[in-house]
């Protein structure tokens, strides 16, 4: 995965997150009740690229954002 994807992938998951009025803690909460270790900061790091996104995490995004993994990535 290349710097402009991971940049790309981390602003569609902020626009969807933005879209289901959740701020970055109510989805990093979320994520967590799904068995996600996820922090906001590491969310917030995802959604700028600055940190990739694993395969457990895409799962559970998908689950938590009601969006299939094909619409979860771009």
């Amino acid at each position: 995965m290349d710097y402009t994807y991971e940049k790309l992938l981390g602003k569609h998951i902020s626009d969807i997150r933005k879209a289901h009025n959740m701020t970055q803690e109510e989805l990093s909460t979320k994520l967590q009740l799904e068995g996600c270790d996820i922090t906001r900061s590491a969310l917030a790091k995802i959604e700028v690229g600055q940190r990739r996104v694993y395969a457990s995490e895409i799962r559970a995004l998908s689950s938590v954002l009601s969006v299939s993994c094909d619409e979860l990535l771009v």
